[in-house]
């Protein structure tokens, strides 16, 4: 039997740009969903709309990417309009009967909830805490972080179905969302990478020994001016000239990374070449001798499944962070974990473990195998389409299958 239409809308990456939600539509895809999203024209993703892999793409413009309250103003209603527009002549073409949100932030069901009186399903994909979030970004609470709240419990309500990224997102459904736990599922951002293994580039490392490596977004609430301070204080005060870093990413802090860099005098030591190719990315991370999870322990990052984290795994590299909750979840032994927000321990922490190099092998090790037993997106994906079905059932009618 074929399955209906879902329309997805992701605010703060592009398709195919944003992994989770790429992998999430061709599994629907696969799974006989005909799939639309609607995404920002951002990252060299520009075309306002295309057809990838049969996957049908609306891009809508926006603002700058945030960088502060009043740019966050900026993006989300540009965002909400572009939006919003899109979701009607999606609705025109194709008739979708579930829409998936992906949050943050916590306001697409502006977006979402006229739909729902023409019986449109929907489902609510929290990839982030946004009030977590908020305060983490901000420092403080106040009326806007009573105000995001409130958003959240919207969502939830208007949500037939949640998706969330680990066990702790989870709880926070059952208990801030007051969902029912059937209504909640677990769909975990792993990666589904096929080219693990290929030649490395030794050229990465410059000539030196050790290759330390970073993957991710570079925003305010990243952490990668600790990883730059802690090449500083490596390179620097520890006196060793053996390492070279390579932080693969973007975003609102880029340049505020580089001009860091540079006023530490490390340009020579620390590679930063902004976006790069899936091809670019996979070989570094096989080139790679550890790789770094920098983002600062918070209420925020706590909550979260960092992408780097199982990246890292994937190609077994052992690797260093702070110590969230969700990080050494993932990781368990697969990592060595700093306890504070320090770029001096975590300087340290990097200098140790390129000096073990059995450790580093039995952590590459552990973490290959703890990813593709027990963290793998097959996993992940059976979750999905249990959640879509439980979605689409109405009383008195079959379950979808």
């Amino acid at each position: 039997m074929s399955k209906p239409c879902t329309l997805i809308i992701v605010e703060n990456l592009p398709v195919p740009l944003d992994r989770r939600v790429w992998q999430e539509s061709c599994a629907l895809r696969d799974a006989g969903y005909d799939v639309v999203v609607i995404c920002p024209q951002m990252r060299g993703y520009t075309e306002p709309e295309e057809k990838l892999e049969g996957i049908q793409i609306y891009r809508h413009r926006i603002s700058e990417e945030a960088g502060g309250f009043f740019g966050f103003f900026r993006e989300y209603t540009s965002a909400l309009w572009g939006e919003t527009c899109l979701a009607w002549k999606a609705w025109r073409r194709h008739r979708f009967q579930l829409i998936h949100l992906c949050n943050p932030p916590d306001l697409l069901f502006l977006v979402a909830w006229p739909f729902k009186f023409f019986g449109v399903r929907m489902i609510y994909d929290v990839h982030d805490l946004w009030p977590e979030m908020f305060e983490a970004k901000f420092g403080r609470r106040g009326l806007f972080y009573r105000a995001i709240r409130f958003c959240e419990r919207l969502t939830y309500a208007c949500a037939d179905v949640v998706l969330a990224t680990n066990e702790s997102v989870r709880e926070m459904a059952l208990n801030r969302g007051r969902k029912s736990p059937d209504k909640v599922f677990v769909v975990r951002t792993a990666p589904k990478i096929t080219d693990l293994k290929g030649p490395m580039d030794l050229s990465l490392k410059k000539g030196r020994r050790y290759l330390a490596g970073y993957i991710g977004v570079m925003g305010d609430a990243d952490g990668v001016n600790y990883l730059i301070d802690a090449a500083a204080h490596l390179v620097h005060k520890m006196g060793r000239k053996d390492v070279q870093f390579l932080l693969m990413g973007t975003g609102p802090e880029h340049a505020h990374v580089v001009e860091q860099r540079d006023s530490l005098a490390l340009k020579d030591y620390v590679d930063l070449p902004g976006r790069v190719s899936n091809d670019f990315l996979f070989t570094a991370l096989r080139t790679i001798d550890l790789g770094v999870s920098c983002d600062p322990i918070n209420s925020y990052n706590d909550h979260c499944t960092m992408n780097k984290v199982l990246e890292y795994m994937a190609f077994a590299k052992p690797q260093v962070m702070f110590d969230l909750k969700e990080g050494r979840a993932s990781a368990s032994e697969a990592a060595a974990y700093v306890p504070d927000n320090s770029a001096v321990k975590l300087a340290e922490a990097v200098s140790r473990l390129l000096d073990d190099a059995p450790a580093r092998e039995k952590m590459g090790k552990l973490g290959a195998e703890r990813l593709h037993t027990q963290l793998n997106w097959d996993r992940s994906v059976e979750q999905l389409l249990q959640a879509y079905a439980t979605a689409l059932e109405r009383p008195g009618t079959p379950k979808v299958l």
